[in-house]
């Protein structure tokens, strides 16, 4: 949902400029007086800008509230399971990797040499989950696995040429 808000905005700023564009090619050979444009446009560039920027503004309090923030959410009377990531060029030690539909689940992701994403795919390769691995720090993602299946873990971060190499999969039974 967010996603195509953010697209749909993005376009239509896009063709907002190029109308504009568009609009001043097809004026530029008129002939008039330049102060008269100055004055006239200055006071106008002040007006829209004022107004583009108190609706981005607008736009982006809009859609920052609606990003998923990391929280946990439990449910109640489910173990939480804490999982060891470690990312390595090119492939990922996981002390885990096999889970029942409704476990909560912390992966802490670190990794000893380069950056890495640590990120988790469904089975329709949609990105579910996501953080960084980085040398010495330990980024925490929390997951409840609702549905059975295996999720594919890719890294996502350039991180040399094994780079394609970094995948691994958790079985959801």
């Amino acid at each position: 949902m967010i996603q195509t808000v953010a697209w749909v905005t993005s376009l239509i700023f896009i063709l907002i400029i190029a109308a504009v564009f568009v609009w001043v090619f097809l004026n530029s050979s008129k002939k008039e007086d330049y102060t008269k444009v100055v004055r006239k446009w200055y006071k106008t560039r002040k007006v829209y800008g004022i107004i583009v920027v108190l609706l981005m503004l607008v736009v982006t309090i809009y859609t920052l509230r609606e990003l998923p923030y990391n929280e946990p959410v439990y449910k109640e009377g489910t173990d939480v399971y804490e999982v060891d990531v470690e990312a390595i060029q090119f492939g990922w030690n996981i002390s885990e990797t096999e889970f029942k539909v409704g476990d909560s689940v912390e992966f802490n992701v670190t990794t000893p040499d380069v950056t890495h994403g640590f990120g988790i795919y469904d089975e329709d390769m949609e990105l579910i989950a996501q953080t960084q691995a980085m040398p010495e720090y330990t980024n925490t993602v929390y997951m409840t696995f609702d549905d059975p299946g295996t999720y594919t873990i890719l890294c996502l971060e350039y991180c040399g040429l094994g780079h394609h190499l970094m995948t691994a999969e958790i079985t959801v039974q």
